[in-house]
């Protein structure tokens, strides 16, 4: 019997190599897509640079002309047990704010059609809870189906959910949750003890699981590095998929609450987080947000220059103030910019 040629053992040897098993991949991995470092580093650009970086991404998802409002609702008001530094709503905190008990429904669909009149696409109801109870959630529920109907999006923000609740808001109609991470993970704990940044990221994981959208930005201006800042933009841009709204908010600074004496940020830095949340970012709605009314003109101009397309829209932000709405039309008006279509096709 001959032996086998060298061909032949080159053709075993091949379909060994061909058919050799893979290793399995995780199964929900996490791509960092964005470092800290690499983040910080655009936020230490040259201004000019990063604005100019800023604005070719925002160019190529969006039209840079048009801005989308959206306002915000305090249905329940006061009262919650965390203790975030930031917030007037803090049972911790003597600010003025009293507790209330959840809005009835012709009061809020009168609202929301108020905003809708105005020019507001979206509209977003918070609750100032831990986290809502079933009841709690049912009764939400029921908003959200009436503003619905009014044909307006929806969006809400209650804290954190339990299993079935994004479920039960999505069946409503519910098209937004807003859960914000606030801040880094390593600077967290200088702002709240209450809650663990891990339960943030858990409530915005049962919210993608149900498929409602995410919105999710944070608050600068407390203190925070720049290496925070870009601690925060990496959370959110390594997301997976990142949120389709991050609403960035400039602290507001209220008498009462422990970051009431926090110097204010420098307004360019605050333009930088734009841009920089734009770059990583490219196809959410960045929302100006909190601390608009502190800001001027020339600073939300640069905003919208930085790739900014959204805003909160009215008086009030839950119970912070506000520019008027008159004030925001005349600005875009000056700015040559509009309001964005309509994202239902209804008006």
């Amino acid at each position: 019997m001959n032996a086998p040629s060298t061909t032949e053992h080159a053709v075993v040897t091949q379909t060994i190599t061909l058919h050799k098993p893979k290793a399995q991949a995780p199964a929900h991995p996490r791509a960092e897509r964005w470092s800290v470092d690499a983040i910080e580093a655009l936020f230490n650009l040259p201004f000019p640079e990063l604005l100019h970086r800023a604005q070719t991404v925002h160019r190529e998802h969006f039209d840079p002309t048009q801005v989308e409002y959206a306002t915000l609702l305090s249905v329940k008001t006061g009262g919650c047990p965390e203790d975030c530094g930031y917030c007037p709503q803090s049972a911790s905190y003597e600010t003025g704010v009293k507790a209330s008990k959840l809005m009835e429904l012709q009061e809020v669909l009168f609202a929301a059609q108020r905003a809708k009149d105005a020019g507001a696409t979206r509209f977003c109801m918070g609750a100032a809870w831990r986290a809502p109870k079933d009841r709690d959630v049912e009764k939400i529920a029921e908003l959200v189906r009436g503003v619905k109907d009014l044909g307006l999006e929806t969006c809400a923000t209650l804290g954190m959910l339990d299993e079935g609740h994004a479920e039960q808001l999505r069946d409503a109609g519910l098209d937004y949750y807003n859960h914000n991470l606030d801040t880094a993970p390593d600077f967290y704990g200088d702002i709240i003890s209450t809650r663990d940044y891990q339960d943030r990221l858990d409530t915005l994981a049962r919210v993608r699981q149900a498929g409602v959208k995410i919105c999710s930005g944070g608050i600068v201006g407390m203190g925070e590095t720049v290496r925070h800042r870009a601690g925060l933009i990496a959370e959110l841009a390594n997301l997976d998929p990142y949120p389709e709204s991050v609403p960035i908010n400039n602290l507001v600074r209220v008498e009462g609450t422990p970051l009431a004496d926090q110097a204010p940020l420098d307004p360019f830095e605050f333009v930088r987080t734009i841009a920089v949340a734009r770059i990583t970012m490219p196809r959410a709605r960045v929302r100006l947000s909190a601390g608009r009314q502190q800001m001027g003109d020339g600073i939300q101009a640069l905003c919208f220059l930085a790739g900014a397309n959204s805003i909160f829209y009215g008086d009030k932000l839950l119970v912070t103030g506000n520019p008027d709405t008159d004030a925001d039309l005349q600005l875009l008006q000056r700015l040559g910019m509009r309001a964005a279509q309509h994202p239902l096709g209804k008006t």
